[in-house]
């Protein structure tokens, strides 16, 4: 099956060669110039998304936000300079990676194919089953009890998927914060233990097993 490429930039040059560059390789190509259009194209469910940084109105980092709210694709960024700063804010904002113009076609395929393949990769660990009737589904975004559904929040949920993947390794409470609301965020780590103390009584409700165990004076960890 063809993968699915958005290409966002307002340079409309640069979206017609990548358009005929990756219709050329296969892929399924989708484009817009500007963060409105953008928005309009990820209903159509993109695999992996190019974004340009420096746009009007919406910029790349507002519009990676707002995807990140319903889509777990890929995102690159494109952008003519990069700085320490400019990386923070972008991982932080959801972004995966940056290309830097001018940029090779050859290495930017690649840098797309690798991270097509890495998201290949979860899909086929979607639906991991740990001990006792516990079940995560990491493409559904939530826990299941013998076949009941457990909901969980947004961020409630990528807690327990940073825990669950890396079972037995302790997070202190800075990491985790860091890692789900991104250095840039407004507030702080003590936000952290409620969300655990959440998780815990919604897993609660279903058994007596912990599986988020809290490490004292060090943070907390995945019970194996």
């Amino acid at each position: 099956m063809n993968r699915k490429i958005l290409i966002v930039d307002d340079e409309i040059d640069i979206v017609q060669m990548l358009c005929s560059f990756f219709e050329s390789k296969g892929y399924l190509v989708l484009s817009a110039t500007n963060g409105k259009e953008a928005l309009k194209q990820i209903e159509r469910q993109p695999d992996i998304i190019l974004l340009d940084i420096n746009m009007p109105e919406f910029d790349g980092l507002e519009v990676c936000e707002r995807i990140r709210n319903y889509l777990s694709c890929p995102i690159l960024f494109l952008t003519a300079r990069i700085e320490d700063t400019d990386k923070v804010k972008g991982f932080a904002a959801g972004g995966d990676d940056y290309i830097v113009k001018p940029f090779s076609l050859m290495e930017l395929e690649a840098r797309v194919a690798a991270h097509l393949r890495r998201e290949m990769r979860h899909s086929f660990e979607a639906q991991v089953k740990f001990s006792g009737e516990l079940t995560i589904d990491y493409l559904e975004r939530c826990l299941f009890f013998a076949d009941k559904r457990v909901g969980l929040a947004k961020k409630e949920f990528d807690i327990v998927e940073l825990l669950s993947q890396n079972p037995g390794q302790v997070f202190d409470k800075e990491r985790i914060y860091e890692r789900i609301w991104g250095y840039d965020s407004e507030g702080d780590s003590s936000v952290v233990a409620e969300h655990i103390r959440r998780i815990r009584t919604k897993i609660a409700a279903y058994t007596d097993r912990v599986y988020i165990e809290t490490v004292w004076g060090c943070g907390y960890k995945w019970i194996k």
